[in-house]
């Protein structure tokens, strides 16, 4: 997020193959929800043990499951 976005938005939502970045809405309503806060931006190594980002693909993979259910 703290890397990319800003170089994306500059060059119109394009990558630095100038193609479209994938995903732009999801970006931009990321965007949007966090201009009122001040957000401070970590990675994290992904399925590593740490709790939290545990939790999150917990919650991310229920929300696939409920979406894949409803059609």
């Amino acid at each position: 997020m703290t890397e990319w976005i800003d170089g994306w938005i500059r060059r119109g939502w394009k990558n630095s193959q100038k193609k479209p970045v994938a995903n732009r809405d999801l970006w931009e309503r990321l965007l949007e929800l966090t201009e009122p806060h001040e957000v401070e931006w970590f990675w994290v190594r992904g399925h590593d043990g740490h709790a939290e980002n545990e939790r999150c693909d917990v919650l991310a993979r229920a929300a696939i499951e409920m979406g894949r259910n409803e059609n």
